[in-house]
């Protein structure tokens, strides 16, 4: 019975989270939460929470094809390469980190995370009132910052989105769609890499773990459908809210 009722639990929390992805992001508070409440060991969780939203990054990058093709092929290629090291470098990090290490680190990801959704437009909007009077001659600074978010992409999922998206304002690039579009894109890339890592490691619950990639798939689907009837602004009020939730349900948990 017990077993069913973890099964049913994960299948919600990753349903969920795929109607979150599809509307505002945040997917991510509801489905590693879920996987530690039944269960599974945080590094396994962490690492089964990247795979169950992993899908929803292909359907975002096939919505902006348009906009990739209209880019250079040779920087995609290069800032693909990037992530896809970030993302398998920031997974191994992970699957070296101690366990009792990385439950210590939990509740500070999760704060940073749900700050840094919370502030998720002001920040924003500050990066694209700067994004003109920033250096853009040269790409090596921009390079080494998506190494460095990508490497956090690859250990902890939560809040890439937003720092993906502010620092291809900062550093210029001036058309929300195309800042989107590099996002999803190489959001997918670091996902997928670093996901393939936790599998060659043997680091995935599988159960839980495919359960939960169909329910996030469905998720995501009527997300996508429920996105032009919902308002946003609550939706992220309710996620920001969840993170909170179970950020103090974590620090309480050290004690």
């Amino acid at each position: 019975m017990d077993s069913l009722l973890h099964i049913g639990l994960l299948a919600i929390a990753a349903f969920g989270a795929g109607v979150l992805n599809a509307i505002a992001g945040g997917g991510s508070f509801l489905t590693f939460p879920a996987l530690i409440f039944t269960g599974v060991p945080p590094i396994v969780a962490n690492a089964t929470s990247a795979l169950a939203v992993s899908p929803g990054y292909l359907g975002s990058t096939l919505g902006f094809k348009a906009e990739l093709q209209a880019l250079p092929e040779r920087r995609l290629w290069r800032e693909m390469g990037i992530c896809a090291a970030g993302g398998v470098a920031g997974a191994l990090l992970l699957l070296v980190t101690p366990a009792h290490l990385f439950s210590g680190i939990v509740p500070w990801l999760l704060l940073f995370a749900t700050v840094l959704f919370a502030a998720g437009p002001s920040i924003a909007r500050w990066a694209r009132s700067h994004a003109q009077a920033t250096d853009t001659g040269g790409p090596s600074w921009r390079d080494v910052a998506l190494l460095a978010v990508a490497i956090y992409g690859g250990y902890f999922n939560g809040g890439l989105g937003i720092l993906l998206m502010a620092l291809y304002s900062v550093a210029g690039e001036t058309r929300l769609n195309v800042v989107n579009a590099l996002k999803n894109l190489n959001s997918l890339v670091l996902s997928w890499l670093s996901v393939a890592a936790f599998v060659i490691a043997g680091a995935i619950a599988w159960r839980e773990g495919m359960v939960m990639m169909v329910a996030a798939t469905a998720g995501g689907f009527l997300g996508a459908r429920w996105s032009k009837r919902l308002p946003a602004q609550w939706v992220r009020l309710g996620v920001i809210v969840i993170g909170l939730v179970m950020t103090a349900v974590f620090f309480a948990r050290l004690d």
